[in-house]
């Protein structure tokens, strides 16, 4: 129980690694809001983890705002924030990606964090405390072809965690991110372009331990970096990736 009585929200946490975080949060002991665009998926992690389910587009200001303002009236604070939403577009030379494409990428993986400090790190600084993990990527660190404005987008929020780290450690806040490899999530057909044995075995091969990230992983990385254990860990960005950084 090593969030018990915290009170945290997961963004994108109806599918995928977002939902690895709640399950794993409530098993913690932690309240979990499960924010997620799609609402239906939102409610059946929220049923199954005992959490309470968020329309979020995290995108939009105006819906950031919403989801702290509806937190903070359920439970009057917030001590842990996970930026787990995040989307890609398809492998395609760089020249290629269109500009719908590219804007796409870069408001949910980097305006979002803003858009959701903005809204959250006053709060924060309020209560002298908290954890915000931030769900980063191995494209950060070790690039693949193809996915260049993806890659860059993670890059991005890789240097505002420690950015974001620095500031606010005199505030009592923590910030961290996780790279993790290609996962089990409903993103990795997008990475991969298309999902055959012939390419999974392609990806497969570049990961040393030899099998994807999953969503347990992540939840149990994230746990980690949120609770009182890594009280002396900030500005770190993570590799949850079987070596694939290596």
């Amino acid at each position: 129980m090593r969030l018990e009585g915290k009170i945290a929200i997961v963004t994108g946490g109806g599918s995928g690694f977002g939902a690895g975080i709640a399950r794993k949060f409530a098993a913690e002991g932690a309240e979990v809001v499960v924010a997620d665009i799609n609402e239906a998926a939102a409610g059946a992690i929220a049923a199954e983890t005992g959490g309470r389910a968020l329309r979020a587009d995290v995108a939009d200001g105006a819906s950031v705002a919403a989801m702290v303002a509806e937190t903070m009236a359920a439970f009057g604070r917030i001590d842990i924030m996970v930026n787990n939403a995040g989307v890609t577009h398809l492998p395609a030379p760089m020249e290629e990606v269109s500009e719908a494409d590219f804007d796409r990428v870069l408001a949910v993986n980097c305006k979002s964090v803003y858009l959701v400090a903005r809204e959250v790190v006053p709060l924060m600084k309020q209560a002298g405390r908290g954890a915000i993990v931030n769900i980063a990527s191995t494209a950060g660190v070790s690039p693949r072809p193809r996915l260049n404005w993806y890659n860059a987008s993670k890059g991005w929020l890789i240097t505002a965690t420690r950015a974001m780290a620095v500031e606010l450690a005199p505030f009592g806040i923590r910030v961290n991110a996780l790279n993790p490899v290609a996962g089990e999530t409903p993103l990795l057909k997008s990475f991969m372009g298309e999902d055959t044995p012939e390419m999974r075995a392609k990806f497969l091969s570049t990961i040393p331990i030899g099998r994807f990230s999953t969503p347990e992983d992540l939840g149990n990385a994230a746990c980690f970096l949120a609770s009182d254990e890594a009280s002396m860990i900030t500005g770190v960005a993570m590799e949850v990736d079987g070596g694939r950084c290596i």
